[in-house]
């Protein structure tokens, strides 16, 4: 409640109207995945810092990469794969903050199709996200040995959309899920857990970094965006850390920020439950190894990796040290 009263007490006091404006573009739809944002905002902490802050949602027509070099937005959140990919291109996005600090992603599989264990997949059909998120499941593939086109001995790769519908027509052995998503879809669509087998990237030593904080890197040779950046990492982590504190709370702010009227509060406080798992012991600062394993992956996928070199000057620490010492 005091912080709530200080930002409005600031406001009163005019703050806002002189407030730096800044944009953030989500990766995805509104949802828990982002409540730390919401939350930032909800709380006034943006507004404390002197932000004014308009969160965009994403969708399956947004890329948010497009919408950040033609400097639409200030910040948006990607994972790691689709922004080296990026950068690799041309655009130069550089990671400024890490808030998830573990990968949600994993195949889930019903247990009657005999899958225990990943040398199980052979000669099944499993479903897979594209627009950058399958390399890290042909990275893993291929440190399985599994071929990927089909063929006797290998696996045949379902392109997935955003939906579990090819697990429950048992089109697919295994589908792409979230912790916090796709997995309780499946879940509240009849299929009891002791129906499936999951298999978690971040235990398959596969794992990439998801929902970083991106801009461009020459704008941050722009000393007032930097500092407007270092307030808004604050800021952000300060989000996070309630959420994760005030799970339930933070679900509910995020469904006030849900225009389309799409999300569930049941859906909202089960995702911001499994979210601040992934959060949990984040304060922001990018974890170089955890970058460099990722990398790694990525230059391990296949005959087609979405990146051929590693990169350079793709992750700052400049911002969240920053943001840190204050």
């Amino acid at each position: 409640m005091k912080k709530l009263m200080t930002a409005a007490f600031l406001a009163a006091m005019g703050t806002s109207a002189s407030a730096e404006d800044v944009k953030l573009q989500l990766k995805w739809v509104t949802q828990a995945q982002f409540a730390g944002y919401y939350v930032a905002q909800a709380k006034g902490f943006y507004e404390e810092e002197g932000l004014n802050v308009t969160i965009l949602p994403g969708g399956p027509d947004i890329a948010p990469v497009t919408l950040l070099q033609n400097g639409e937005v200030d910040v948006m959140v990607d994972w790691m794969p689709s922004a080296l990919a990026a950068r690799e291109k041309g655009v130069p996005v550089v990671n400024i903050a890490q808030p998830f600090a573990a990968s949600g992603m994993m195949l889930t599989c019903l247990a009657e199709t005999g899958i225990k264990e990943p040398k199980d997949f052979a000669d099944k059909t499993l479903g897979v996200w594209f627009f950058g998120n399958e390399y890290p499941f042909l990275s893993w593939m291929s440190q399985l040995g599994l071929a990927t086109d089909g063929s006797p001995g290998g696996v045949t790769v379902l392109k997935q959309g955003f939906n579990v519908d090819p697990l429950l027509q048992k089109q697919a052995a295994c589908i792409s899920t979230m912790t916090y998503n796709e997995y309780w879809q499946v879940i509240d669509a009849g299929i009891k857990p002791e129906e499936l087998v999951t298999f978690k990237y971040q235990d398959m030593g596969v794992a990439t970094l998801e929902d970083g904080l991106y801009v461009l890197e020459d704008k941050l040779a722009d000393p007032a965006f930097q500092e407007t950046m270092v307030k808004f990492v604050r800021a952000s982590m300060k989000g996070w850390k309630e959420a994760e504190a005030n799970p339930d709370e933070a679900a509910m702010i995020v469904l006030e920020n849900d225009q389309t009227g799409a999300q569930t509060e049941v859906h909202q406080k089960r995702m911001m439950g499994e979210v601040a798992k992934l959060t949990a012991g984040s304060n922001g600062a990018l974890d170089v190894a955890a970058a460099e394993k990722t990398v790694a992956t990525l230059l391990a996928g296949g005959s087609d990796p979405v990146i051929t070199k590693a990169p350079e000057g793709a992750w700052t620490s400049a911002i969240t040290d920053k943001a840190l010492a204050n």
